[in-house]
């Protein structure tokens, strides 16, 4: 467990689900039992068809880069020393994209296209945070 001084993602009603998984080191997302389409992030009507009947669906959490960014300077000082920061964009076999940081790669390795696959760090003992690994062929 890492102990966190920089921001981290506040748990409301329409999320705590996620992060419960999370921490049991699952990644799920929200599926409208409606139209079928998954969702992310959760919210309480599905954004396809604004149907509320939806269920909550585990992910093998495999996917590609579908963009990135990498931060070279710090947007508040606890990120200082994880620099350069590569922040990615994961288009998820379901469809859905879900920002997040690539943990085993540097920043400048970082390629769309790029397969990865879902890592888990605990934070703290609410916060456990999916990250990305490499898929290694």
């Amino acid at each position: 467990m890492t102990t966190a001084n920089f921001p981290l993602p506040v748990p409301n009603l329409d999320n705590q689900e996620f992060w419960d998984q999370c921490r049991q080191r699952r990644l799920v997302l929200r599926r409208c039992l409606d139209c079928r389409s998954f969702h992310h992030p959760p919210n309480p009507n599905c954004p396809e068809c604004a149907s509320s009947n939806l269920e909550w669906v585990e992910s093998p959490g495999k996917g590609k880069i579908y963009t990135y960014v990498i931060t070279r300077q710090p947007v508040n000082p606890a990120f200082r020393e994880r620099l350069p920061w590569g922040v990615v964009e994961v288009e998820l076999e379901e469809g859905v994209h879900l920002v997040s940081n690539l943990v085993d790669c540097d920043a400048d390795d970082i390629e769309i296209g790029m397969e990865v696959e879902v890592v888990f760090e605990a934070v703290n003992d609410e916060i456990t945070l999916p990250k990305f690994r490499r898929v290694v062929q």
